[in-house]
């Protein structure tokens, strides 16, 4: 197979990242593939793509609190999930907040594709300022003020009238559920090149590792 190569005349590492926007595991394996790609940038071009998944699909869209979910879901090994949570968290230098609601992430999903129509970079920037938002601020994933805020900060533009009309972005977020999220049960999950897969909060030596063999 002929070896992808980039504008700069590095090899190119294509990334398919299949995630939902409430998973700390999603925003974890964010964090250390960012790591990787920064220790990686001088061997290769890096061109990173965002799709959905719904860890949740009949979640309410009103939302619901975030740590009486969480106690119905898991019960007694609530109290231990956000401990683990907290001190993953912590070596990644943020403070990991369980305060706010959970709820239905279409609406965030929706907007990732709409930023990814405007480029990539802007589509990266998006999934980290939601990420943030919601795992160390307890903002509300289904808020539109906060989905509009975070695309405002990253340089979308037009997303408060994209969201406006719910249908806007439904049938792309559907047919890239079919595409890349109906034979997987379970996030992140990554494709690297179309044949290295990857899946979990993965440390950055792992996608350093993954990079070497998908460009071999």
């Amino acid at each position: 197979m002929a070896q992808s190569v980039g504008n700069s005349g590095k090899k190119l590492i294509q990334i398919d990242v299949s995630s939902d926007t409430v998973c700390p595991w999603c925003f974890v394996g964010k964090r250390n593939l960012d790591k990787a790609i920064a220790l990686s940038k001088d061997q290769y071009d890096f061109e990173v793509k965002w799709h959905p998944f719904f860890l949740n699909p009949s979640a309410p869209k009103e939302g619901i609190n975030k740590q009486e979910f969480y106690a119905a879901k898991f019960g007694p090994r609530s109290e231990q999930i956000k401990a683990r949570m907290s001190e993953v968290f912590r070596g990644l230098g943020l403070e990991y907040d369980m305060s706010g609601l959970t709820g239905n992430t279409l609406d965030s999903h929706r907007l990732i594709f709409f930023a990814g129509q405007q480029g990539l970079d802007k589509q990266h920037n998006l999934v980290e300022e939601l990420c943030l938002g919601y795992f160390t601020q307890g903002k509300y994933i289904g808020d539109k003020e906060f989905l509009v805020e975070s695309a405002k900060k990253v340089g979308v533009e037009g997303a408060a009238e994209f969201l406006e009309d719910p249908n806007n972005g439904l049938k792309e977020v559907n047919e890239e559920l079919e595409k890349y999220s109906a034979h997987i049960s379970g996030v992140p999950y990554y494709v690297i090149n179309g044949k290295q897969k990857l899946s979990g909060g993965q440390p950055p030596e792992i996608f350093q590792r993954a990079f070497q063999v998908a460009t071999n």
